[in-house]
């Protein structure tokens, strides 16, 4: 016979790297997060994301919280790719995911706005940091000014209601036309949506498939400079 006494859970905690980098003279300027795809981390991020750096802006790279095994046991732990939610089909489960991973990013940016003159928010976010990017600007509308999702979807159906008070966020939507990964036909009426309702989004689609091109790099610097951020001296 088996008595079970106790069951419950417990925290436990990981530890999340950022990086900031500043570019530019000194002054108040944008602050530019980061968002990078699964089994990614900030490092690979940061390198695809290098032609980002000669903007004038603070550059936040966020890595995200769950580690992905590595079966080829050639890279140690710190240098696995990452999840940034855990998503098993339940769309209660995905917002309950993504949720938790806003309210982290949230914390790291207002540490980071401690030390630093920032003057508006851009979010960057790739597949499933574009997923994710697009969760945290519509939940947390009044710090956000500029989105771009490439590669992903702005989960609207989760804000049915909610999202008037976002209309002031500028958005982008990047997708490869052979994207076979994440399809764009999906992205694209979210985007037509947001566009019925007064929000200034636009969609594009580029000649590439899912991985993160130069192109996506050149198409969103390019968008956010016709936005008013410029290019460092």
């Amino acid at each position: 016979m088996r008595n079970v006494s106790i069951s419950e859970k417990a925290s436990f905690n990981l530890d999340v790297p950022y990086k900031l980098i500043e570019t530019g003279d000194k002054g108040k300027k944008p602050l530019i997060v980061y968002l990078h795809g699964y089994n990614q981390n900030i490092e690979y991020f940061e390198k695809k994301a290098e032609p980002m750096l000669t903007l004038r802006a603070y550059h936040l790279f966020i890595q995200a919280p769950y580690p992905i095994y590595d079966k080829s046991r050639n890279r140690k732990v710190e240098k696995w790719g990452r999840a940034w939610y855990l998503y098993d089909g339940s769309q209660e489960q995905f917002i309950k995911s993504m949720e938790k991973a806003s309210v982290l990013i949230q914390d790291i940016i207002e540490d980071v706005k401690e030390e630093c003159e920032v003057n508006r928010l851009g979010v960057f976010g790739y597949s499933m940091g574009g997923y994710l990017g697009g969760y945290f600007a519509l939940s947390r509308f009044k710090h956000v000014n500029d989105l771009i999702v490439i590669g992903g979807r702005i989960k609207t159906e989760a804000f049915e209601g909610q999202r008037e008070q976002a209309k002031h966020i500028h958005i982008l939507a990047l997708h490869g036309e052979d994207d076979d990964s994440v399809y764009p036909d999906p992205q694209k009426k979210c985007i037509e949506l947001l566009k019925q309702e007064g929000f200034n989004a636009e969609f594009k689609l580029v000649e590439a498939g899912h991985k993160l091109e130069p192109i996506f790099i050149e198409k969103s610097k390019d968008w956010l400079k016709e936005s008013g951020y410029v290019e460092s001296s």
